[in-house]
Formats: C-alpha cells, structure tokens, sequence
C-alpha cells in the first residue's frame, strides 16, 4: 500500500465529523434564571440504538493506527529514525491543544469578573476540558507505535486478540466490585482497535471478509448486551450505573469491529466518491484541520447554549418532538457558525505546514515529552478547565512539555529529514 490511504482519510474526516455532530445533538438544556439544568437525548426511550453508529470513536483508532503503520512505514523507507517520526507525530497533535489550553485557562477567570453565571461556566468549562481524555490516550498510542508495530510484524493477529483478552479480564474484575479496574481499559480497549487498523494497513480485508466482520462485531455486542452487565447505550447517559464509554468496555471492541467492517463494505464508494475534485477539496481542508474541528467544537457549543440559555432564555424542547426537529438545524447551524469562525482563527497552528529542525532533541527527551503531554491533557479532563487547584499545573505541564520534546522547533527542519504527513 502507498503511504498515504484515501480511505483512511475519508473515515477519520466522517468519524470527527460524526463525533461533532452527536455532541451537539446531546443536550437538553434549561435555564431557570439561576442555574443550568442539562440532560442527555439519547436518554429518550429507543434512542440508545443510535449509539451503535454514533458511538465511533473505535473508527478513530483504527483509522488512526492504519495511518500511524504507513507513515511510520514511509519514514523508515526514507532513512527516518523513529525519534523525528514521533517528533512529527505527536507535533501535529499537540500544537493545535496550546490555543485551547491558552484561551480556557484565562477565559473561565475573566467570564468570572464580568459576572457570568458559575454554575453553567463550571459545567462549560468541564465539557470543553473532558475531549482531552483522546487526545492523551491517542498520545500514548502514538508513543507505543513503533513498538507494536513490531509485534504486529511478528505476531499478527495474536497481539490484537491479547489486548482484546485483556479487555475482557479487565471487564470480569470491574463488574465483579473491582471498578476502579475499568479504567485500565482506557488501554486496552482503544490500543486493540488501533491494532486492528495496522492489519487493515497490512493486508486490507476481502469484502467477504468484511461482511463476515460487520456481522460478528454486532452479532457480539448484542450478545454482550443481552446477557451480560453490558448497557444497551455505547456512550454514557445520566444516572446510569454503569458506562460503555467511561471508562470503556469490550463491547466497544466489538461495536469498533462490526463498524469497521460496514466502512470496509463501503470502501469501493468511499474512494469512488473521493476522486470527485469537490469532495477532495472538502476533504484536505476539513482533513488539515481534524484536530482543531474535534477541539473547539464544544467551546462553540458552549458559547452557543451561553446566548441561547442565558442570554433569551432558551430551554431544549423534548428530545423527537416536532419542535425539536424544528430547531435542531438553527442549533446545528449556529454551533457550526461558531465552530467555522474559531478554525478561522486557530486552525492554522495545526494547518500550517511544518519546515526543516535545527534542534533534534535526544529519543527519550522526546519520548518523556510526549508522556508528559499525555499526563497533563489527562489531567485538565478529570477536572475541566473550571478554575480550580488542579488545572494551572496541569496546563503549565503540557506546554513545558511540548518545550521539551522539541516539538516547537519542528517548524524548522532539517531538509535531511523526512517527514510523513498521514494523520
């Protein structure tokens, strides 16, 4: 396979774009002139079945290992080390965090002075912070890459089906009054459907052979669902005593494998349609800015809800009721309005292409950098960025960390050194 898929591509630009799309169609919202009550829409009776195709955050991963194994591959094709290819990587994710870190660690403090609201800039402030949780993990994904990767090459398939076993064993002791257990899943179960995209990224699939995928992966997850301590819902809902998605379960490694195998069914479409000029010049424009679209689109969200709630004084309609159908699209369009506005004025730290480096920081500066930026983005998403004790340190920590690995002088680099641009 060349270094670069079209079809990866146009799975990691839909699923972002799903993944943005379901956040906003979420809340249920209402401003009683003191405080914000919210609520989730998918707790509306049928509703949870949406999930099953909303919840795609499995199709992230396993776009995102199939790209992590090609460029990685095209880089070492070129005589790269894997200290500039982690360098680049983990560059094209963590620059486009600085803005947000910046703007949200000032913006609750100064909202604060100008007599807004605390109780709804807390729960603002705690949204936007919680969408770091991916970009931590996706970090350490990165980080372990090359590694296995070099299980993948030996043991194949059998690396998949260890963390996939882990997964399991992980499940057993969380819903055997284990539950802080679960979190390790956070690993296990994002890491096994990374591997599966470094299959793909070896040896793509018949279409017989996704078929066969789609149907087992949500035969399983209806069997999970069905007699197991499963929820019917992939993401979590309120009041719900158990979460397919916080931390995660095994049922999003099955889920991730039936929808792997539906996007695997439609791969002859998906790449017919990409050699349209119009959707090629849609897709390197959206594709450019993945990560600044997935980072900012609950800022535009919250900012939107502000005006709505507090300011006229809005409150959702019941979730399915013609009314709500009604005002759904002038949400959506007002959200992607703002959205539009914020990539204008950030999506360049993560547009812009990168020149030659002068500084090449050793291997395990770098690496100890990423872990650090890692630690940190975890960190603002178990607290938010609502002023508290915890988020300044943990700011100041991705932004010493990203000093650290080197990562601002990539804009300079050496011309001897290649570097694979494959989200």
């Amino acid at each position: 396979m060349s270094k670069r898929d079209p079809f990866l591509d146009v799975v990691r630009v839909l699923a972002i774009l799903l993944v943005v799309f379901q956040h906003w169609l979420v809340p249920v919202l209402g401003w009683n002139g003191t405080e914000l009550t919210t609520g989730n829409a998918y707790a509306t009776p049928g509703w949870w079945a949406l999930t099953w195709v909303g919840q795609v955050m499995p199709l992230v991963f396993f776009a995102g290992g199939a790209a992590n194994l090609l460029s990685l591959r095209s880089h070492r094709g070129r005589g790269g080390s894997v200290r500039d290819w982690l360098s680049s990587r983990v560059h094209r994710l963590a620059v486009p965090m600085l803005p947000l870190i910046g703007v949200w660690l000032l913006l609750p403090h100064l909202l604060t002075v100008l007599d807004v609201p605390l109780q709804p800039l807390n729960i603002g402030s705690a949204v936007v912070g919680q969408l770091l949780w991916f970009m931590a993990v996706y970090l350490a994904a990165i980080l372990v890459t090359p590694w296995l990767v070099q299980a993948e090459e030996r043991y194949g398939l059998r690396v998949f089906a260890a963390l996939a076993g882990a997964a399991v064993l992980v499940d057993v002791l969380r819903f055997s009054g284990v539950p802080m257990a679960g979190f390790l899943n956070a690993v296990f179960v994002w890491l096994a459907v990374h591997q599966l995209g470094f299959h793909y990224a070896k040896n793509p699939p018949s279409m017989r052979a996704a078929g066969a995928m789609a149907a087992a992966g949500f035969g399983l997850t209806a069997l999970m669902v069905a007699f197991g301590p499963y929820p019917l819902s992939m993401i979590g809902m309120p009041g719900a005593p158990v979460s397919n998605a916080g931390p995660p379960t095994a049922c999003l490694i099955t889920l991730g494998i039936g929808q792997i195998g539906l996007v695997l069914l439609a791969r002859p479409l998906i790449r017919s349609l990409v050699a349209r000029p119009a959707a090629a010049t849609v897709l390197t424009w959206v594709g450019a800015r993945s990560m600044s679209l997935y980072l900012w689109h609950m800022s535009a969200m919250v900012a939107v809800a502000g005006v709505w709630t507090i300011g006229l004084g809005y409150s959702t309609p019941a979730p399915g009721s013609v009314l709500w159908f009604a005002v759904l699209p002038l949400w959506i369009g007002s959200c992607a309005a703002v959205l539009y506005g914020l990539l204008r004025a950030f999506g360049r730290f993560e547009a812009s292409a990168p020149g030659p480096l002068t500084l090449q920081p050793p291997t395990l500066q770098v690496m100890l950098g990423t872990a650090v930026i890692a630690a940190g983005t975890l960190g603002i998403a178990a607290t938010g960025f609502a002023p508290g004790d915890g988020v300044v340190p943990a700011g100041a920590a991705v932004w010493s960390a990203i000093v650290l690995s080197g990562l601002l002088a990539v804009r300079y680099r050496l011309p001897s050194v290649s570097v694979v641009r494959n989200a």
